[in-house]
């Protein structure tokens, strides 16, 4: 059962993968430094349904805050909304995730089949959840992964100024960045709230 005003948010919105452009961009809070206005409704088409309508909030941006795992962690404590990460490499490759739940410090992983890794080259390619394993999400204190089963999809280190992106059983992707080893420029994670 869902409120009158939520039916009308959603229907406001739209929910198909052509109707982001129909309805026009989610609402962001703050100008994004990395995403454009195609990235933007590209992935938001491809966001699950229960996001959809809801404005994106920029929760943490090394542009804004510094480099660093411990002040994701922390700006994402109140958090309570799957977030977007958005990485952008010094070789201008965007790419990045979908996570169900914000980032945070765990012993094991976390997350649904709704987490995805995606990557801009230069037309977005979405890679979803195989169902062969649950290790969607892993925080630790020095390091950020997604996927697993062998191989990493993304791993990010504590300064989030170096990554590695391997196809891993979780998402069967390709790596989302032209070279294994990968520089950070700079990057984002949004929520949505």
């Amino acid at each position: 059962i869902i409120t009158i005003d939520e039916a009308k948010r959603r229907q406001s919105f739209g929910s198909g993968e052509g109707e982001a452009a129909a309805y026009g961009l989610p609402l962001l809070s703050d100008a994004s430094d990395l995403l454009q206005d195609t990235h933007v409704e590209k992935l938001a088409c491809r966001l699950p349904a229960r996001v959809h309508g809801y404005p994106w909030r920029l929760a943490y941006s090394t542009v804004k805050h510094g480099t660093s795992l411990k002040t994701l962690y922390r700006n994402l404590l109140d958090v309570d909304s799957p977030v977007l990460l958005v990485i952008k490499d010094v070789e201008n490759q965007i790419f990045g995730a979908f996570s169900t739940h914000p980032f945070r410090i765990s012993e094991h992983c976390y997350g649904t089949g709704e987490t995805f890794l995606y990557s801009f080259c230069p037309e977005i390619k979405v890679y979803r959840w195989t169902g062969e394993n649950s290790y969607f999400v892993k925080g630790n204190v020095d390091s950020l992964q997604m996927g697993g089963g062998g191989q990493l999809g993304l791993w990010l280190d504590a300064g989030l100024d170096r990554g590695t992106t391997t196809r891993c059983a979780t998402f069967k992707n390709q790596p989302l960045s032209a070279r294994r080893d990968f520089n950070v420029h700079s990057l984002e994670v949004w929520s949505f709230q």
